[in-house]
Formats: C-alpha cells, structure tokens, sequence
C-alpha cells in the first residue's frame, strides 16, 4: 500500500470561539473554506466536540509543532501576547531550538527552529 499524505488535523474542542481566537491571536493562520485554518499547507480544523473535557489530560500524546526561522523572535512575540509556557525557549545539543506552550485547552504546541 502506498501511504496517503496527512491532509489535515482536527482539533476537538469544548469551546471553538476560545480556541480559534487564541490560534487566530498567537500564530496568525490563513483562512480557509468552511473554517479551516491553513497553516502553511496543512489544514486545522478547530471542531465542536460534545466528547472531549474542557482541558487536555494527556497533552503530550498529540504535539502541534511549528517550524519558525527565528524562534527568538517568535518567543518574544508570544510573550506580549501572553500565552502560557510548558518549556521555556531551549538550545538544544544539535543546535536546534525548541520551546513549548499550551494553547487554551492545555494542547502542547512547540516552536522548533532548525539549523
């Protein structure tokens, strides 16, 4: 079998207008048809779910990561924002820089610069 390409995420939520907004404010998407949130080619669907807690009790199971060229940057800019750090901003042996934040619904989302 020939492996499909991923086309998109869905993310369950208790509270899309939270959500969407606080996604909309920190990484600033592009909008898509029927809701979908572009990030650089692969599509976000922010859902309504009647079957998912208000918070994210494992939220290291599933990580959003987000590639920036300047992770300082980025990091400075979330911080005016004020969003929530898990890790702060990391060099890494290999040179890499990561840092990682929760959006509302306690999602891990990581900023990973590369070489």
């Amino acid at each position: 079998m020939e492996s499909p390409p991923l086309g998109s995420i869905l993310l369950g939520t208790a509270d899309v207008e939270r959500l969407r907004a606080w996604y909309d404010a920190t990484l600033a998407p592009h909008h898509g048809e029927h809701g979908w949130l572009d990030f650089g080619g692969m599509g976000v669907l922010i859902d309504q779910r009647d079957d998912v807690a208000t918070s994210n009790p494992e939220p290291g199971r599933m990580i959003l990561n987000f590639h920036v060229r300047d992770a300082k940057a980025a990091v400075e800019r979330l911080d005016q924002i004020g969003v929530t750090w898990v890790v702060e901003l990391e060099e890494r042996a290999d040179g890499m820089w990561f840092a990682t934040l929760a959006d509302p619904d306690g999602n891990y989302i990581q900023l990973i610069q590369t070489k």
